[in-house]
């Protein structure tokens, strides 16, 4: 089955007291593509989470956000005792040598580095990792899901557009055995004309000569036989469980060619106007299959 390039999953969690959001998109792309924004503490899991898409994924450009709120307790700032307590003695030193009266005051001195540590980053990623990589991929889940619905309508436009083109194709093959025909008789009508008003004689190998090279030049039966086979492996990718995306795009450009051979060699306009249907229902396969997967 078919799957769309384009979707949105979300998911929301509170995993140790830390409540995170994350939020996965995914665009056109002809390669696949990864980004994943992490607040800084998680620099160290990108890897991770681009491996965990890359599980799923195999075509688009795709964008995973996630957006993190520690709650109070693990957000504050942890006092360095240590360093705290050598500031304040040789301050005392310096108030006592240099000046007796002056005073040290405490929120200059929480400034001072080393005083005043942000939370334990490892423990934290250690305590949460689990849980965030969970919730990656229920939003990862949910993504994949919005692709495979649009998916499912983007093959049933595209198998329907093939039909148009299969039908098309069944006209131009009956048409084509009447063309030779037609030229054989316009021939003969000409030639029998000339020769009526000019009072000359064209003997019959001559005009079977020249009916010959028309029909030759004129043969399609190859460029229908290979477009009907693009067809049936156009249905069968569209149809397999494989991601067919690039597989899908290049059998179209295949299929756009075949067309354009046959209305270039065919020399009729019966043929000539039903291959323009044909390109235009292909024009619509290119287009759709540039958004899928």
């Amino acid at each position: 089955m078919l799957r769309s390039m384009t979707g949105f999953g979300a998911s929301a969690g509170l995993v140790e007291g830390v409540q995170f959001a994350i939020e996965a998109r995914s665009v056109n792309n002809r390669y696949l593509k990864v980004t994943a924004k992490l607040p800084e503490i998680w620099s160290a899991m990108e890897t991770e989470v681009e491996r965990l898409v890359r599980d799923r994924i195999r075509r688009g450009t795709i964008t995973l956000r996630v957006r993190m709120r520690l709650p109070e307790d693990k957000a504050a700032h942890r006092v360095n005792v240590a360093a705290l307590k050598s500031y304040v003695e040789q301050l005392k030193m310096l108030e006592t040598e240099a000046n007796p009266t002056m005073h040290i005051d405490l929120a200059s001195v929480m400034q001072l580095p080393g005083v005043c540590e942000p939370p334990p980053a490892d423990e934290l990623c250690e305590a949460t990792r689990e849980g965030l990589m969970d919730l990656a991929s229920q939003a990862l889940d949910q993504l994949v899901q919005m692709r495979d619905q649009e998916g499912k309508a983007l093959s049933d436009e595209l198998l329907g557009q093939c039909d148009e083109v299969s039908t098309g194709l069944e006209v131009v093959r009956q048409r084509a055995g009447q063309v030779v025909k037609d030229y054989q008789q316009r021939l003969a009508d000409r030639v029998s004309e000339l020769v009526n008003e000019a009072r000359v004689q064209i003997d019959s190998d001559t005009l079977a000569r020249e009916v010959a090279i028309f029909a030759e030049r004129s043969d399609i039966a190859e460029e229908i036989a290979r477009l009907t086979g693009h067809i049936d492996q156009f249905r069968k990718a569209a149809e397999g469980s494989v991601p067919a995306g690039r597989k899908l795009e290049f059998i179209a450009q295949e299929m756009l060619r075949e067309a354009n051979t046959i209305a270039s060699k065919a020399n009729d306009p019966e043929i000539a106007q039903t291959v323009v249907a044909m390109k235009t229902a292909i024009d619509r396969i290119k287009e759709q299959v540039a958004n899928v997967e």
